[in-house]
């Protein structure tokens, strides 16, 4: 199996890639540490990576592709792999789709973890931070006792500008996977789209299911 693991933030993603890596012994790939190693390592497209990475630029589509290739080629991802955090849009989509046919493979499942917008503000916003103890608070998870006043101190509590529910909906517009990768994947007929709104575990059956790993578990 070659998987495809997409969601905004907010969705629960991470967890379930880890699950899923656990049930299946897939490879897992982030892209992010697939940097780090490269980076560690100084392999020679590691070196090139970190010129741009220096400078606060993204990689450039190509070179991380080459760090894929060669990354899929080693024995370990011999029985499928699990791409998490790539790809980003459809360009990325259609070089990783030709670098797997290359070598007479697809990707064989695209898992979209679905969850409403209003929903991701509510997971991602609304965050409190006390500023003499430093104690966290959620407006909605673990409100404090008394709006405003730290619960374990007494202390005033501030919210981060990044933690407001404005900057929240515009970085989820920037990073929510786009509407034509997520058509890119349903023309392939490898698209499951799975309702994200729900309990981790639920949402863990729902992925196994449509991989046909069997029963979910933590």
């Amino acid at each position: 199996m070659f998987i495809v693991l997409l969601g905004p933030p907010g969705a629960g993603k991470g967890t379930q890639a880890q699950r899923i890596a656990t049930a299946s012994k897939l490879l897992h790939i982030s892209t992010g540490d697939m940097f780090r190693e490269n980076v560690r390592e100084e392999t020679e497209l590691g070196t090139l990576a970190k010129t741009y990475m220096d400078r606060g630029d993204l990689v450039p589509d190509e070179v991380t592709i080459k760090m894929l290739v060669e990354r899929i080629g080693r024995p370990d991802a011999a029985t499928g792999v699990m791409f998490d955090g790539f790809p980003r849009n459809v360009a990325q989509a259609s070089a990783l789709d030709a670098a797997l046919r290359a070598r007479g493979d697809a990707i064989t499942h695209a898992l979209l973890i679905s969850v409403a917008d209003e929903e991701l503000v509510a997971r991602l916003g609304g965050r409190w931070i006390c500023r003499q103890c430093g104690k966290l608070f959620h407006e909605r998870n673990d409100p404090p006792k008394r709006a405003g006043v730290c619960d374990a101190c007494g202390g005033e509590l501030y919210q981060r500008a990044d933690d407001g529910a404005e900057v929240v909906r515009t970085r989820l517009e920037k990073q929510k996977p786009p509407l034509d990768l997520i058509e890119h994947y349903r023309a392939a007929g490898v698209l499951h789209e799975i309702d994200g709104q729900r309990g981790l575990d639920a949402v863990s059956a729902d992925l196994f299911a449509a991989l046909g790993l069997g029963v979910a578990s933590a």
